[in-house]
């Protein structure tokens, strides 16, 4: 795509728009930014020296002096039907997201992956099988770099292997995924997409783009990843922990097997529970239909050493051990995160609210769970989850209303004794008291080291 001297306008200046905004600059384009909220003095340097203003988010501000841009980009947390955007579609102005900008000029083959849980693990893990069995690959999109910044790097006999959300699939035209995987798919961000069904339209968007000759890797215990079959032209290709498959990875008591050939054990995987083997079935599966042999697999899935915040161990401390799995921002991954260990649990829960039913969470708790320790912002913050999950739980399980995580773990620590498990797995976006997930897991692996 000829971009050079257009007036292109990009919303939102967090990584995705600043990637956005470089790949732009390099094609020639007239750059302009927007943001909803002031910027950083550092985040305003920054543009100023790509020589990029940046406006505020405001109606008046899409078509100043009655133009509009060229084109309109938008990052991953600006909602592809925002209001405001629609007298630039009327006029028929391209409107997309990073990632279909980035594929305009990404090089090499794609193997995308979405899921509402485990996308980053199998990513990271898709990327590790790949590299360890000798075949060319980066690792992008959702998690680490931005595909945007992936453009330089990329190569016609080197994969890209992308994380991507919701978020960014519903801005998607031309983008295409040569391999396309998603591992589940259960209610999340309805604070965005309200319904369960445009959540599922979002995430089928990868499967619609793609092509005869493309191949889909699909959950074949999940029925709504089932539906993604019909609305595809890629062969497809199934991964289950829970019986035979037509093609593609099962497991049969302790093996995992690639059709009816089996590669590894599930006793030889080091991730724990159960949802991180659809996870590794589901990233050796990719690797196995890029090209690795399957002899490698095995071992390589053995190498991986996990991905920091999802279920990750931090410490074990006068016989107490303490997990972070900040990762788990949804009901589901929370109870994944439950499932994976047997009892004696101090789960801290709360944060900011995305339209969750917390009442899921009740009697694997009840069985499970010492107590559940809220924390998050209070009332009159308009998401708080924590009261939410305090009356969804009510009677389930005891309940100590933390407020701040420092203030948790202390409780935790006070209260856990030799053989319980400290876990934080909140069910909930960080981002009433942190920048993102990672802030948060990082506060409480630091708050944990600090215990004495």
């Amino acid at each position: 795509m000829e971009l050079a001297g257009k007036n292109i306008l990009v919303i939102g200046t967090k990584r995705s728009g600043i990637a956005a905004v470089e790949l732009l600059i390099k094609q020639g384009a007239r750059v302009q930014a927007m943001d909803e909220n002031p910027l950083a003095a550092e985040e305003q340097a920054k543009f100023d020296r790509m020589g990029v203003p940046v406006v505020r988010q405001a109606p008046e501000n899409f078509a100043p002096n009655g133009q509009f841009a060229d084109m309109i980009v938008l990052s991953p947390a600006v909602p592809f039907d925002l209001p405001m955007l629609d007298p630039a579609k009327k006029r028929g102005l391209p409107v997309i997201g990073e990632i279909e900008l980035a594929s305009y000029f990404l090089r090499g083959p794609v193997i995308g992956i979405t899921g509402s849980n485990g996308k980053t693990t199998t990513t990271a893990l898709t990327g590790h099988l790949l590299s360890e069995c000798g075949i060319a690959c980066q690792v992008g999109g959702n998690i680490g770099t931005a595909a945007a910044s992936m453009i330089d790097s990329s190569k016609d006999n080197q994969w890209n292997v992308l994380e991507l959300s919701s978020f960014q699939l519903e801005s998607i035209f031309h983008f295409r995924a040569e391999i396309g995987c998603c591992l589940n798919l259960t209610p999340d961000h309805l604070d965005r997409h309200y319904t369960v069904e445009r959540y599922a339209a979002a995430k089928a968007r990868l499967f619609e783009t793609q092509q005869s000759g493309d191949l889909a890797v699909l959950n074949y215990a999940d029925e709504r990843c089932r539906e993604f079959a019909k609305r595809t032209n890629a062969e497809v290709y199934w991964f289950s922990v829970s019986g035979e498959v037509p093609q593609g990875v099962s497991m049969k008591g302790d093996e995992l097997r690639f059709n009816d050939r089996p590669f590894m054990r599930r006793s030889q995987i080091k991730l724990r529970g159960l949802h991180n083997v659809e996870n590794v079935m589901a990233a050796a599966l990719m690797a196995r239909l890029a090209g690795a042999k399957l002899d490698l697999i095995g071992p390589a899935v053995q190498s991986f050493p996990g991905v920091e915040h999802r279920i990750e161990f931090v410490r074990e401390l006068d016989g107490v051990t303490y997990y972070n799995d900040s990762k788990a921002t949804n009901v589901d991954a929370t109870l994944k995160a439950i499932a994976a260990f047997s009892g004696n649990l101090w789960i801290i829960l709360g944060g900011k609210d995305k339209g969750s039913d917390y009442r899921p969470l009740r009697d694997p708790l009840r069985e499970r769970a010492k107590a559940a320790l809220l924390i998050g912002a209070e009332p009159p913050y308009p998401y708080a989850a924590a009261p939410l999950i305090k009356k969804a739980l009510d009677n389930a399980v005891p309940i100590a209303d933390c407020g701040t995580l420092q203030k948790a773990v202390k409780y935790a620590h006070a209260n856990a004794i030799a053989g319980d498990v400290v876990l934080l797995a909140p069910a909930c976006a960080s981002f009433d008291q942190f920048e993102n997930y990672e802030h948060r897991g990082a506060t409480f692996k630091q708050l944990v080291a600090e215990l004495f």
